[in-house]
């Protein structure tokens, strides 16, 4: 008993364990959305691009600030150059040479040296983009947070009206059941056939099946979305949003006017084509003169001894300042096709404008044809859903009394599953039309 005790205490403890690891998570579709924004990859990657283009514009920046360095350098000369002086100094013929040692066995140096830009063009240029370069890597990030924040409120929504599906077959099974049920007894009493409660038995196992197929698709789905948003598969996702139909359509069409400035992708692209200006002033300030300033003080030291430490010995200075200019005169034309290279990508991110005028174009028409259709089908097969619910019925009683036929019966089955599949897919339709306008219009929120 003790021993049982003790596995009782242990097993309650590792599941106390698990509970507390996994997290309960219930969120609202505007919480989804914002717990995918700060743990997304895809959302994480496109921050750290900002903090890289950050590291690479303080790298530009530093090309306009002074460089300074120290130098230091030891020899210890194994053997002493040897220079030939003329033998005439030395009394010897005319015509010879003398070898001799100059200089010492060790020898050091030390100093400062200082460079200073004065005026470079393309360093220049480069100062200028640094801004337009980090709005691009932010608008970037931005359109990354778009298009997740878009898929997560489809897939979100697509969850919740899930719960409508599972709900219409689970009336279904009831019916069948309790259709069943009515038909045992009407066969019991020799009023009909016993293949007629096994078809019923088939439909019921096929409408179980079905269930447990869609059951299996919502969890999937929510495993999907966990992915989506970053979250860690343990953990407990309770989705609390609810969808009605009148949210579904209330609003969206009067949004119909956009500007396609009001797109991420064109800001984004218009952007790109703001620094495809940036790199051809750039190569065209590479032609002219650049100039710059440098300073250099140093001190050298040559012993016959190693004693540079001590104060006895003397170092000698030396210290200029100075200014470089340097004229591009001629480079093989390289400069020339640079600067036409980089018209043409101007020309190319201009294109690239125009033709996301017309996708976004086409984007809105389609997703307002997409919803406007999805809700006209939603109305249509809700009436239609409740006709074929109402068909049904009146089928039933006529089998239970005797004056209906089980086709008649199973074909008003299929009839009203089929008007419920066609509703539910109405509504899916709509979600997505109606979050690929909003996302097309720039009204996504």
């Amino acid at each position: 008993m003790r021993k049982l005790t003790g596995i009782m205490i242990a097993a309650l403890l590792m599941i106390g364990s698990i509970v507390k690891a996994q997290q309960v998570n219930q969120l609202s579709a505007k919480q989804a959305v914002e717990y995918g924004l700060k743990n997304a990859v895809q959302v994480k990657n496109a921050l750290l691009d900002i903090l890289v283009q950050q590291q690479t514009n303080k790298d530009i920046t530093a090309a306009a600030y002074p460089s300074i360095k120290a130098t230091g350098a030891f020899n210890d000369y194994l053997n002493i150059p040897t220079s030939l002086l003329p033998g005439e100094f030395f009394g010897a013929p005319a015509g010879t040479f003398i070898p001799v040692k100059f200089g010492t066995k060790y020898s050091a140096t030390g100093g400062i040296s200082l460079n200073q830009t004065i005026f470079d063009g393309q360093v220049f240029v480069g100062l200028q983009a640094r801004k337009t370069s980090i709005d691009l890597r932010v608008k970037a990030a931005e359109v990354t947070e778009e298009n997740i924040k878009a898929n997560i409120y489809k897939i979100y929504y697509q969850l919740v009206v899930s719960k409508t599906q599972i709900e219409l077959l689970n009336a279904n099974i009831s019916r069948l059941e309790k259709l069943s049920h009515d038909t045992k007894e009407i066969y019991k009493n020799g009023f009909a056939e016993k293949v007629d409660v096994d078809k019923l038995t088939v439909q019921i196992a096929n409408l179980e099946t079905e269930k447990l197929k869609a059951l299996n698709s919502i969890a999937n789905g929510y495993a999907g979305l966990k992915v989506l948003m970053g979250m860690p598969m343990k953990d407990s996702l309770q989705l609390t949003d609810t969808l009605s139909e009148n949210e579904l359509k209330e609003n969206i069409l009067e949004s119909s006017n956009y500007q396609y400035s009001d797109r991420k992708e064109y800001q984004l692209a218009e952007l790109t084509s703001k620094l495809n200006g940036f790199n051809i002033k750039r190569y065209q300030l590479s032609q002219i003169p650049t100039l710059s300033f440098n300073a250099n003080y140093s001190k050298q030291a040559q012993r016959t001894q190693f004693d540079f430490f001590k104060r006895s010995g003397d170092w000698f200075t030396t210290s200029f300042i100075g200014f470089n200019l340097t004229i591009p005169i001629f480079n093989g034309f390289s400069t020339r096709a640079k600067i036409a290279g980089a018209r043409l990508a101007l020309q190319q991110s201009q294109n690239q404008l125009e033709a996301q005028k017309i996708s976004i174009d086409n984007d809105v028409t389609a997703a307002k044809n997409n919803f406007i259709t999805a809700i006209a089908t939603i109305d249509y097969q809700k009436k239609n859903m409740a006709l074929a619910e109402t068909v049904y019925e009146q089928t039933k009683k006529k089998y239970e009394v005797g004056t209906g036929s089980t086709t008649e019966i199973n074909t008003a089955q299929v009839d009203l599953k089929t008007a419920q599949t066609n509703y539910i897919s109405a509504l899916y339709d709509a979600i997505i039309a109606r979050i690929d306008f909003l996302k097309a219009t720039g009204k996504l929120n």
